[in-house]
């Protein structure tokens, strides 16, 4: 099932609130550009030491664990970053009840940053800021998300 879309004028209304908040100009680029400009919008919050606006960072996070899902699709590994989203992704054997065997938990900051390539899974792990489990919840091969 494909994820579900939101609203362009929510996500335009989140972003503008985040550039509001940097002190930047209001979005004026194309619709289909809101959820990629949210990334760098709510990296720019978190590297001046503010608490990115909620909405735009449940957004920028969605946008790329989503991204996750459609280059590696599948059911084997749950990847979770809380409160925002998660997605199952990678091939493999499909878990249906409780808590899957390969999970990844992370949050929002550190997501982003290992999406984007600021940020490398074995300096994650090193760091203590990503928990992987099983077998199969290497993410480095689907890192950077392009």
């Amino acid at each position: 099932m494909p994820p579900r879309k939101p609203a362009p004028e929510k996500i335009r209304a989140a972003l503008d609130a985040q550039l509001a908040a940097l002190g930047e100009p209001s979005y004026t680029g194309p619709e289909e550009g809101l959820l990629p400009a949210c990334v760098p919008a709510v990296l720019r919050a978190y590297e001046r030491g503010l608490r990115p606006e909620r909405d735009a960072a449940r957004f920028a996070v969605r946008h790329l664990l989503d991204r996750l899902a459609a280059a590696a699709p599948g059911n084997a590994v749950e990847v979770r970053v809380p409160p925002f989203a998660a997605v199952q992704c990678i091939e493999g054997p499909r878990h249906t009840r409780g808590t899957p065997p390969n999970t990844v938990e992370t949050d929002g900051h550190t997501w982003l940053r290992l999406a984007t390539g600021a940020l490398t899974w074995e300096e994650a792990l090193a760091q203590g800021a990503v928990h992987a489990s099983g077998t199969r919840a290497d993410l480095s091969p689907y890192l950077p998300i392009t």
